[in-house]
């Protein structure tokens, strides 16, 4: 008996790869934006569970910040001078001059610019909108304006921080100086949270929201910027 040949088997099936950038920032999108809409509805519709642990760390944090004076003496110095959103805002502007001296294009400056704003209008409109009171104390150790939720230093925080994290890697900086910006950027988003809830004047969920809208922004924003440039070239065309 003749052996029959060997048939070769076909090659297996190339695994996929990464998914493409703007694929991933959509989801992330999705996902935040989904966050943000449900914590939205239930501060909105005041769900109960949510005002119990509000209410619950706010006792908790105040009563901290009534004793332990020297911390909450630096906390306000943190949260009314380095973190504050005016502050956050001249950093940006900072980070725009520095892109003229670049010889940035205008496209980018604008960009930058435009989102800060955007952010400022989103974080207003929405406070505007839900209308939340803030916490209210009898020994008060600080006090803040407008409507409770978001919170507005930690939306702002996190735009600025996630928009100037994104810039430093789109422009090559390098890896020492990626991730000193990057812890900086971590405990400044944390920190101002922190803050803001120990000195009595947000809602924990306020801070939440915050960080929400403000990481939602960025991801948008950056899509915006980024998706011309994902679109594929037009096939060229035959001549006749």
């Amino acid at each position: 008996m003749r052996d029959r040949p060997t048939v070769p088997s076909p090659p297996p099936p190339p695994s996929p790869g990464p998914a493409p950038p703007h694929r991933t920032a959509v989801r992330a999108a999705l996902v935040l934006g989904t966050c943000s809409v449900l914590l939205l509805v239930l501060v909105a519709v005041r769900w109960h569970p949510l005002l119990a642990l509000d209410g619950d760390i706010a006792r908790a944090t105040h009563r901290w910040a009534v004793r332990e004076h020297a911390v909450t003496r630096v906390f306000r110095v943190l949260t009314d001078w380095v973190w504050d959103p005016l502050t956050m805002r001249l950093v940006c502007a900072v980070a725009a001059v520095w892109l003229v001296w670049r010889r940035a294009a205008w496209w980018t400056v604008w960009w930058l610019a435009a989102t800060v704003a955007l952010a400022a209008l989103v974080q207003q409109s929405v406070k505007a909108a839900v209308g939340r009171p803030r916490p209210v104390w009898p020994d008060p150790v600080d006090s803040a304006h407008y409507a409770a939720f978001p919170s507005g230093h930690a939306l702002t925080a996190t735009v600025v921080c996630g928009l100037l994290l994104w810039l430093l890697r789109r422009g090559g900086a390098g890896r020492a100086l990626r991730r000193t910006v990057t812890a900086v950027a971590v405990v400044s988003v944390a920190g101002v949270g922190v803050t803001r809830v120990w000195l009595g004047v947000h809602w924990a969920s306020d801070v939440l929201g915050g960080w929400l809208f403000g990481a939602l922004l960025v991801v948008l924003t950056v899509l915006v910027y980024e998706w011309p440039r994902d679109r594929p070239e037009p096939p060229a065309r035959r001549r006749g």
